[in-house]
C-alpha cells in the first residue's frame, strides 16, 4: 500500500470543512462498529442518505447483530430490505454474515484482505469498514469520491475505464492521512454528497476550488467523465393477480438466479392465453377478467421493464393448495415477505379493489 503524501492539501481541508458542515449524527455514528458501517455502506450503495436512514434503523432494530442476521429467514431479510432495490445486496449481506459467523466466531474481520473474501464486500467497502468504524488506514473510492478526486486532479478518460480507475486508486491513496482516518473518510465522502455534486456543485463553497484543476479550467461539468451510454433493452411480461374470495393474492417465490431473485410476485406470463391456461389447470376454475389492469413501469440499471396485470378471481376451492414455493398473500395482513417496491404498489391496488 502506498504511504499517505504528507503534503497533499486535501485533507487537512476536508477534515476541517467537516467539523463545520459536515454530517456527524447518522445512525451509523452512533455506536459505531464494524457490523453497523457495514450494513450502512451496503445500503448506501446506489441509494441516498435519506432515504437510507428509515431502512437501517428498521433492519438493525431487527438484525442487531451479525448472528441475528446470519440465523434469520431470508425471507425476513429480504422484506426487510423490500423499497431500497438491489436485493443482491441483502442475500450478499446474509451469506457474509453466515461466514463470519461459521469462520469468525460472529466478529466482522479487521484486516482488509479477510474482508475481500467475502460476499458482497468489495475493496472500497472493506476499506470504509476499516477506516469509519476502527479509524485504520485504508483508502475508499465510492462515487462520491471518484467524483471528487476527478475534478481536483482533471483526470479525465471514463470512470469504467481500467486506466482511469488505477490513477483514481492512486490519487485517492495519496490523499487519506495517516491519522484521523475515519474523520477525513466522513469527510470526503459528505463533500462530494452534500457540496461537489454530480450537477450544479456549489463550488463558491469550496474549500479546494483554488486547486481544482476542474474549476480553473473551466471543465466542472465535463468532469468526471460520463459512463458510456448503453441502448436500454425493452422487457415486458404479464402478472396474473388470483385474488381469493378473502382478498388474499397468489404469490409465487422466484428462482434464486435473476430478476427479483428470491423474492415474490404474482406468477408471470409471456401472453394472456398462457395465463388463462394457468387459471383453468392449476386454479380449477378461477374466472379470468378480460380487461387488464393499468400497466407498471419500472427502471433496472439496464433495461426497462413493462408489467401488464390481468386479474383472476378464484372461488374458495381455488384458493385451497399452497404448492412449495407458494402462498396467498394478504394485503391487508402482510407476511413477512420480501416484495419488489412495485409488486407491492400492485398489491395495495388489489386491496383499494
Amino acid at each position: 500500500m502506498e504511504r499517505a503524501d504528507a503534503d497533499s492539501p486535501i485533507a487537512a481541508a476536508l477534515i476541517a470543512w467537516h467539523e463545520r458542515h459536515g454530517r456527524h449524527d447518522l445512525p451509523w455514528q452512533r455506536e459505531r462498529s464494524p457490523y453497523r458501517v457495514w450494513v450502512s455502506e451496503v445500503m448506501l450503495q446506489q441509494t441516498q442518505v435519506a432515504t437510507v436512514i428509515g431502512y437501517y434503523e428498521r433492519f438493525m432494530r431487527r438484525f442487531p447483530t451479525v448472528a441475528a442476521l446470519a440465523a434469520a429467514p431470508l425471507d425476513e431479510v429480504l422484506h426487510a430490505w423490500s423499497g431500497l432495490g438491489y436485493y443482491s445486496r441483502a442475500r450478499n449481506l446474509q451469506r457474509a454474515a453466515q461466514r463470519i459467523v461459521a469462520e469468525h466466531g460472529g466478529e466482522v474481520p479487521a484486516d482488509l484482505e479477510t474482508l475481500r473474501r467475502l460476499p458482497g464486500i468489495g475493496r472500497s467497502t472493506a476499506a470504509a469498514i476499516v477506516a469509519l468504524a476502527l479509524d485504520r488506514r485504508a483508502t475508499i473510492l465510492d462515487g462520491n469520491v471518484r467524483r471528487v478526486l476527478s475534478r481536483y486532479f482533471g483526470i479525465e478518460g471514463g470512470p469504467e475505464e481500467p486506466a482511469t480507475l488505477a490513477e483514481l486508486w492512486r490519487e485517492a491513496s495519496r490523499c487519506t492521512p495517516a491519522t484521523r482516518v475515519a474523520v477525513y473518510t466522513q469527510a470526503i465522502m459528505d463533500f462530494g454528497a452534500t457540496l461537489c455534486m454530480r450537477r450544479e456543485p456549489l463550488c463558491m463553497h469550496c474549500p479546494l476550488s483554488e486547486d481544482c484543476v476542474a474549476r480553473r479550467t473551466g471543465r466542472v461539468e465535463a468532469l468526471p467523465a460520463p459512463r458510456r451510454r448503453l441502448v436500454r433493452a425493452q422487457r415486458q411480461v404479464l402478472m396474473l393477480l388470483a385474488v381469493s374470495d378473502e382478498g388474499a393474492v397468489l404469490l409465487r417465490r422466484r428462482p434464486m438466479q435473476g430478476v427479483w431473485a428470491g423474492l415474490w410476485t404474482p406468477p408471470e406470463f409471456t401472453d394472456a392465453p398462457a395465463a388463462a391456461q394457468y387459471c383453468a389447470t392449476q386454479l380449477r376454475g378461477a374466472t379470468l377478467e378480460s380487461e387488464p389492469l393499468p400497466v407498471v413501469h419500472h427502471a433496472f440499471t439496464h433495461f426497462d421493464l413493462t408489467i401488464t396485470p390481468l386479474r383472476a378471481r378464484c372461488g374458495g376451492a381455488a384458493a385451497v393448495m399452497e404448492a412449495p414455493g407458494a402462498l396467498w398473500y394478504n394485503p391487508r395482513e402482510p407476511a413477512r415477505v420480501g416484495l419488489p417496491a412495485p409488486i407491492a404498489a400492485l398489491l395495495a391496488t388489489v386491496e383499494k379493489r
